[in-house]
């Protein structure tokens, strides 16, 4: 060998390298399996092939074509070419199919591709390599831990040299790292799905009746990692108040969950067994957490609502180094109650904790937050309070479950965190109508 066919050889490995970094790249850069697999697919044309095609195993053996691929996108006919696939023949001859059973990578040339029986399976491949002009093909299967997730499918047309077998040792190099990359994704959304119901398990449902309407709200942040610290709880009190409990426990993963339940259970224990001012139950809490906790901290507000003898609610509370409660009268206008505002529980268990004494007007609106409602990355938290503040007037006189939908909806969007509502709507002066709305 010369040394000019040794430096094409040197060249041509450096970019096969070069080719399956990137393609490492653009898989880890998300944990969305479809934008994943799309990139990638744009990384690999035109240097491997003029089209690719990735399909995927779901949980019964159906078949989902993900994406499709040119590398001139006008080129792609009009039609959709991705979506579910007909049932897989179990023994079918089709390429794809023996693929997804584990056979490859396959290379084929154009009489191999339209090999196989007359299932809508097969005429389905041969339609997509019809209208895509295929003449060599690649079918590589996306295989790990011993398990097929799927087939990658490369393809050139007429125009380019075919396929050969040093090009399907590279592709089957991208598809166990494509194989990989799926798996990761498959187990975040497990890990993801098991956190979240974990969280929702521990929040209780709201009551069927009370004086007053009763509402509750929990979105989880659109990823794993961000599951686990916030939760809101409501309970009935033997002397016949009602506790209002909303926190963030500091961290945001599965741990940070389980933290939550155990301050939680140990909250509603001294609420109901020491029936003492909150403050007097949250330093309590504090001094509990730190002897068998430690190393964790928490925001909470404790609050103890209750109907005195004029007639009037009354709302105690101790903060805890929570966002404040924000009152919205049936008039619009609204207040933020943060005259008392403690320490976060975890860092000074010895603190005196302050109690705050609101009475609440007849059919105001009393919510509870965590701080996924009003904080953004690279926003201000003032503005962002301000704008709760607004909102929440425009809705003072909708329904309960639309006044929580609505704040959800509006200031929960783009939120990296999980978050929590707890609002009460109390009723009116006597003889006037009460707003029962509860859904948690």
């Amino acid at each position: 060998m010369n040394g000019e066919n040794v430096d094409a050889v040197l060249e041509q490995a450096l970019e096969r390298l070069a080719l399956l970094a990137e393609a490492s790249s653009v898989l880890a850069s998300t944990l969305d399996v479809d934008a994943a697999l799309r990139r990638l697919c744009r990384v690999v044309l035109p240097p491997l092939g003029d089209w690719c095609a990735i399909d995927l195993l779901g949980e019964h053996a159906e078949v989902r074509r993900v994406v499709v691929v040119h590398h001139d996108m006008g080129s792609l006919p009009t039609g959709h070419l991705e979506g579910m696939l007909p049932p897989t023949p179990m023994e079918s001859s089709e390429p794809l199919a023996r693929v997804l059973r584990g056979v490859g990578p396959l290379l084929l040339d154009g009489a191999a591709l339209r090999s196989g029986g007359d299932t809508a399976f097969h005429a389905a491949q041969r339609e997509l390599f019809d209208r895509l002009d295929a003449h060599s093909v690649i079918i590589a299967p996306l295989r790990t831990r011993r398990q097929v997730l799927g087939a990658l499918t490369l393809a050139r047309g007429a125009g380019r040299s075919p396929l050969t077998d040093d090009d399907v040792a590279l592709v089957e190099d991208v598809a166990h790292r494509t194989a990989l990359a799926v798996d990761n994704s498959q187990l975040f959304a497990s890990v993801q799905h098991v956190a979240e119901r974990f969280q929702r398990s521990l929040l209780p449902p709201m009551p069927e009746s009370a004086p007053y309407g009763v509402a509750a709200r929990y979105a989880p942040a659109p990823t794993a990692a961000e599951v686990g610290g916030d939760w809101y709880d409501y309970f009935p009190m033997p002397d016949g108040a009602a506790a209002l409990i909303i926190g963030d426990v500091i961290g945001h993963d599965v741990q940070a969950a389980v933290k939550m339940s155990q301050l939680r259970n140990m909250l509603r224990a001294l609420v109901c067994d020491r029936q003492e001012p909150p403050g007097e139950i949250l330093g309590r809490l504090d001094l509990i957490s730190e002897t068998l906790y430690r190393g964790h901290i928490a925001s909470c507000i404790c609050g103890r609502l209750e109907l005195s003898e004029a007639d009037e609610w009354h709302l105690y509370f101790s903060n805890a180094g929570h966002p404040p409660p924000l009152l919205v009268e049936h008039d619009g206008d609204t207040r933020y109650l943060d005259d008392v505002h403690g320490l976060i529980l975890g860092v000074d268990a010895g603190q005196s904790r302050l109690d705050q004494d609101e009475i609440l007007p007849p059919e105001s609106t009393l919510l509870l937050y965590t701080d996924g409602l009003i904080e953004r990355p690279g926003e201000s938290v003032v503005d962002r309070m301000l704008y709760l503040r607004q909102h929440a007037a425009a809705l003072a006189r909708e329904p309960l479950d639309t006044f929580c939908d609505e704040l959800l909806a509006d200031l929960g969007a783009g939120s990296s965190d999980d978050i929590a509502l707890l609002a009460v709507r109390l009723p009116g002066h006597r003889g006037r109508s009460r707003d029962t709305s509860k859904t948690p």
